[in-house]
């Protein structure tokens, strides 16, 4: 059975999760791979460009790489990047009939979808360097956790997820840095309370604790300062770029980044074309970031159209708090998801509380995105489904 037709049996979570499915159905397998270095990635957000651009410093000093990251945007196969380019549905099947061959028939029906990419993942990277793996959305309970690591990386955390990781910052913060390895390096920008738990977790593992401020040279970030404004990064990707430089020089003290190339990776504040941009933030404190660069002097004050929608159970409010100050107008872009429910009249009310103008997506909207005649500038904020959902339409609307 071919690796998409086996994925679509599966259910992407189960109501009641078997933490210790992951462990065993790896061991049963780990003994027949070849060894690589796993670099974990966890945080709230920042996870897919810290990891990116960590792969590509590793990758063009030298090393073979893979990068797993999650979720996708258009295809599963941009899940999986090796040696600078997303793996292709031929790999993927060669990768995907050699873990059917480990895995014994229990773990074949019991893995969920991402248990099994998760598991999968080990099987296309084996025999890489640097196997950078990004946790999905949680910590010492992640499928991704089961790896043994050379180094944790921890971008910034903040409130999502909070069903399933809890309800305050503390809670989140402990769910995900109870999954740190001997050697961990924390973004310049973790909040306070976040860092006094990882203090906290780090003296009772005896794991040894840094930051990029403590690790990179005057050089080095020159060298940063110079790749930003050579490829115009919003603030929050030169700080996922200091975090990934910083653990890149913890693996190998001689590497730069002197011939970096553009970061490879969709929907990070991506500019599709003069007067469009797109950003899979989907949470406030991406909201907040993405603020950040809407509000810089490169828009001389020029507030945005966001095209915006959100799932009913994500914190919207907080998010159209923080975009607030740089957008003109929302216009409600409706997409389907099996399974989850858009926010509705809530997100309306919500809008209305915080006094934004806004009206429903309508089809002459892409008429005037796509011509580009307006003037104004938009926006398109939200999940990967939502991305995914208007870049398609938008796509075919210029017939392409």
């Amino acid at each position: 059975m071919s690796l998409a037709k086996f994925l679509d049996g599966k259910p992407l979570y189960y109501k009641e999760i078997d933490y210790g499915r992951i462990i065993r159905a790896y061991d049963t397998i780990k003994g027949h791979l070849k060894p690589f270095k796993i670099i974990h990635i966890i945080g709230t957000n920042g996870k897919g460009s810290t990891g990116r651009f960590l792969a590509q410093i590793l990758s063009q000093n030298g090393a073979k790489v893979g990068h797993y990251t999650s979720p996708h945007i258009f295809k599963f196969n941009e899940r999986f990047w090796l040696n600078g380019e997303v793996a292709s549905d031929e790999i993927l099947e060669v990768a995907h009939e050699r873990l059917q061959a480990l895995l014994s028939d229990e773990y074949k029906i019991k893995t969920s979808y991402f248990e099994y990419m998760t598991l999968l993942s080990a099987v296309l990277f084996e025999g890489c360097d640097y196997f950078v793996c990004e946790a999905g959305m949680g910590g010492v309970l992640d499928a991704t956790n089961v790896f043994e690591k050379e180094l944790s990386i921890f971008t910034p955390i903040g409130f999502d997820h909070t069903a399933i990781l809890g309800n305050s910052i503390e809670e989140i913060s402990r769910t995900k840095f109870e999954a740190m390895g001997a050697r961990a390096v924390l973004s310049n920008d973790m909040n306070e309370a976040s860092i006094a738990i990882a203090k906290e977790i780090a003296s009772e593992k005896k794991a040894l604790l840094s930051f990029p401020r403590e690790i990179l040279t005057k050089e080095n970030l020159n060298e940063i300062a110079n790749y930003a404004d050579k490829f115009n990064l919003p603030e929050f990707l030169r700080s996922n770029l200091t975090l990934a430089y910083a653990a890149a020089k913890i693996l190998d003290s001689s590497i730069d980044i002197k011939k970096l190339g553009s970061l490879s990776l969709r929907g990070r504040c991506e500019k599709i074309d003069s007067n469009l941009y797109v950003d899979v933030g989907h949470n406030e404190l991406g909201a907040k970031a993405v603020a950040k660069k809407f509000s810089s002097d490169e828009f001389n004050g020029k507030k945005i159209t966001l095209v915006y929608n959100s799932f009913l159970d994500k914190d919207f409010k907080a998010v159209l708090a923080a975009l607030k100050p740089v957008v003109e107008s929302v216009l409600l872009y409706h997409y389907h998801c099996e399974g989850r429910e858009l926010g509705g009249e809530l997100i309306n009310k919500a809008l209305n509380e915080l006094e934004i103008s806004h009206r429903e997506f309508e089809s002459s909207d892409m008429n005037d995105i796509k011509e580009a005649k307006n003037g104004k500038i938009y926006l398109a904020f939200g999940s990967f489904h939502l991305a995914e959902a208007f870049l398609k339409e938008y796509y075919a609307s210029k017939g392409l």
